[in-house]
Formats: structure tokens, C-alpha cells, sequence
């Protein structure tokens, strides 16, 4: 496999990325506490010349969307950022977008603010390349992001945007891009009238998509029809997470974020290979996020990359973190469970199984556990009463025994 690199950050040794990593992480807390109102309260006390290891950034709080979005409400008369932006409006904000929730993202003036280059390179854009930007180019910043990373590997690009499709199959058959970016699904829609109508659009070899899942059937379906289509991971808030390679082996991670996998509803690291949720770091001076709290599961493949890129992997997106449900009245979440197994040391993993109909359901507290010491699950219904005022059965089992899918709380009742 021959592999040409973005920039020689994707192939130094995996020590030299940490040692970078790690001496830039004091500086970024610093420049947050000083720089923001926000990591000012939710980092108030912490000594940021001491946070130069992953264990020692593990013990600063997370910070989950549904949090940033409560923040920027409650300040929306005065800074509709929440006080998480280093940023004011002016020359140094050139935009400012809205994603659902709404919550409120600025746009810096960095060179490929969003990091996005790289990935559009990995899908094999080059310079002199004529995109075809299918994104939103409304209120959402997905389509300045791809924008400004073709740009950063010196693309043409055409702002399509989403909807037109017969206009739009019109400028490809015209301008003949030799590639798009966008959501797949609008992709595929493309790709069905193209052949419906007849329109010439195979000058399209190579893609980079996101924004929605992209199952290997679909990703087979466009090679079967002369399209080499790739995906990244990527937010509003963060900028790009990680991207896939021609190896197609999960995705690279990107080279300007420190990412940790979680038990759902706690910011405690998990080993490598167990699913949990995506917690990003970005050295992104503008928008300094510390360990925010994605809501989305993943979880880290071992070695590194065929393509010769040393960057850990994760195996993409798995679905989502947020599992809370509501039992007899009151709602139980993932931090709840997290508290019930943290008061057991010999507890290595609990799952929360919500069984039977809507109104008249049950909770079964699955353990994995070294010990079966007489009275265990006794103690531990007590702890899910004490914690939750629900009642629970409790289960002990071997470790190893519960299922490697990131879930804390099964909802598994009949919504007939």
C-alpha cells in the first residue's frame, strides 16, 4: 500500500505525539481559564502546570453537550456562547453558526479552522481538484468545514448545497467535479437519478461523507459504481475527530484533539477495545473545549494504521451515550448506575436491564464481579434504592459475561 501523508505529524512515533499532546494540554487549560467565563467556574482550583498525563486529565469534570447547551440558555442575553468561546465578535469571528438545540458555534480565522484538510486528503483530493459541496450552506457550518479543508489542499469548490437535485446533476454533468462532499444518503439520491435520467456524472471518482452513519453495504454500493467514498468523524464544536483511510480499518484520529473513551455517565477512561463514549480535548485556542462529552460511543482499535499513519483508531460511531430512561415515574441515567457500582469495589462493570410494558416495568442490575461474597446482591438492591428510589433485581456475574456494546441501560420493554 503505497500512502502519501497530509503533513509528517501522521507518522511520527506515537511517543513523540504524546510528549507534544501532553505539554500542549497545561497550555490549552490555562489559556481556557483565563480566556473563558465558562472553564473559569468548571476548572476553578485546578493547577493546570500539573495536567501533563492522561490520568491526570481523567480527573477533570466532562462537560456534555446538553451541559454547554443549558449554559448558552441561561446566558443567551449576554453571551450566547455560554462563556465557552475565547472569542468575541468582530475580525476574528468571520461567522457564527447555529446547529439543532440551537446551540451556537463561532468560526476562528485559522487556516482550516475546523482541521478538515486532512481528512479530504486521506479521500484523495489534491490540489487542482474541482469538489462538489453538497452540505448545508444554512445556518450549520458543515459545509464551511469541508469547504475549508479543500481549500487547505488547494480544491475549486462548488457550493451545491442540498436539495435541486436535477440543477444539481446539471453542474456536475457541466462542470465535471472530480469529487463530492456531503452526506451519503444525498449522495445516493444523486447517484439513482443520474441513472434514472441518464446524466453524465462519472466524473466523480471520490467522496469524503458524514454527518450520518455509513455502513459498509453503502460504502460497497458506490465502489461498485466507480466511487471511492470515504467518511469522517466530526462536530460543530470540535472540528474533525477522526477519518478513514484506503485501509478502511476504522478511523484515524485526528492530529489536533486528545480523545478518551468513558463509561457513559462518568468521565472514568475505559481499556482499550471497551466501548464508551467519545470525550475530546481540541487545542483549538477559539474554542478551547476540556474534555467534552460528545454523547456518542466508540471505542479504540488496537495497533496502528496499514497505511503507515501511527494516530490510535477507533472504530467510528456506535451509537449514542445518553441512556437515560424513565422507570415508574422517574428518570434513572447512566451516572446513576456508575454511583451504585463505584460504592462496590469488586464490581467490574453493571448494566442497568429495563424489561417488561410501559407502566408496569421492572429493573434487573446485571454485576460482573471477582467476588459472590454471601448478601452481595442483597447490598447492592439496597444501593439502587437508596440511589434511584426504584426497586431492582440484581444479578452477579462472571467477568467477561456482559455484552462489549457501550450500553449502561438497556431499555428493553414492549412499547406495543
Amino acid at each position: 500500500m503505497t500512502t502519501t501523508f497530509y503533513d509528517t505529524l501522521e507518522s511520527r512515533s506515537p511517543d513523540q505525539r504524546e510528549a507534544a499532546l501532553m505539554a500542549s494540554l497545561p497550555q490549552q487549560i490555562t489559556h481556557a481559564q483565563k480566556h473563558t467565563s465558562a472553564f473559569a467556574k468548571l476548572l476553578n482550583g485546578v493547577d493546570a502546570s500539573a495536567v501533563t498525563s492522561r490520568q491526570a486529565l481523567a480527573r477533570l469534570p466532562v462537560t456534555r453537550k446538553s451541559e454547554l447547551l443549558e449554559l448558552q440558555k441561561a446566558g443567551q442575553s449576554s453571551d450566547v456562547f455560554g462563556g465557552f468561546s475565547a472569542l468575541l465578535r468582530g475580525p476574528h469571528m468571520p461567522r457564527l453558526f447555529s446547529s439543532p438545540g440551537p446551540i451556537y458555534e463561532p468560526e476562528g480565522t485559522a487556516r482550516d479552522y475546523w482541521r478538515a484538510g486532512r481528512a479530504m486528503y486521506a479521500a484523495g483530493f489534491r490540489a487542482g481538484d474541482l469538489a462538489h459541496n453538497a452540505f448545508s450552506y444554512h445556518m450549520t457550518p458543515g459545509a464551511f468545514m469541508m469547504e475549508s479543508g479543500l481549500h487547505a489542499v488547494g480544491c475549486t469548490v462548488f457550493p451545491a448545497g442540498i436539495g435541486q437535485t436535477e440543477q444539481q446533476l446539471e453542474a456536475i454533468a457541466a462542470l465535471r467535479p472530480n469529487g463530492y462532499a456531503g452526506t451519503p444518503s444525498f449522495l445516493r439520491i444523486l447517484v439513482e437519478k443520474a441513472i434514472e435520467s441518464g446524466s453524465d456524472i462519472s466524473s466523480m471518482k471520490k467522496g469524503l461523507v458524514g454527518g450520518e452513519a455509513f455502513p459498509p453495504s453503502l460504502r460497497d454500493w458506490f465502489t461498485s459504481r466507480g466511487m471511492a467514498i470515504y467518511q469522517c468523524y466530526a462536530t460543530a464544536d470540535l472540528g474533525l475527530i477522526a477519518y478513514e483511510t484506503e485501509a478502511r480499518e476504522g478511523l484515524v484520529i485526528d492530529e489536533g484533539v486528545i480523545v478518551e473513551i468513558v463509561r457513559p455517565g462518568t468521565g472514568d477512561p475505559v481499556a482499550e477495545g471497551e466501548v464508551g463514549e467519545l470525550v475530546v480535548t481540541t487545542l483549538n485556542p477559539d474554542y478551547p473545549l476540556i474534555r467534552f462529552g460528545t454523547g456518542d460511543l466508540s471505542a479504540v482499535l488496537p495497533g496502528q494504521c496499514p497505511t503507515g499513519r501511527t494516530n490510535s483508531r477507533i472504530k467510528g460511531w456506535m451509537g449514542r451515550a445518553d441512556q437515560t430512561v424513565k422507570i415508574r415515574g422517574m428518570f434513572v441515567h447512566p451516572g446513576q448506575v456508575a454511583t451504585i457500582a463505584r460504592r462496590f469495589p469488586e464490581v467490574l462493570k453493571a448494566r442497568l436491564v429495563v424489561s417488561g410494558e410501559m407502566a408496569n416495568d421492572s429493573m434487573h442490575f446485571q454485576v460482573e464481579t471477582t467476588s459472590r461474597q454471601a448478601g452481595m446482591d442483597q447490598k447492592i438492591s439496597d444501593a439502587i434504592r437508596d440511589v434511584t428510589k426504584l426497586r431492582g433485581t440484581v444479578e452477579l456475574l462472571a467477568p467477561g459475561s456482559l455484552p462489549n456494546d457501550g450500553k449502561v441501560i438497556e431499555d428493553a420493554r414492549s412499547y406495543k
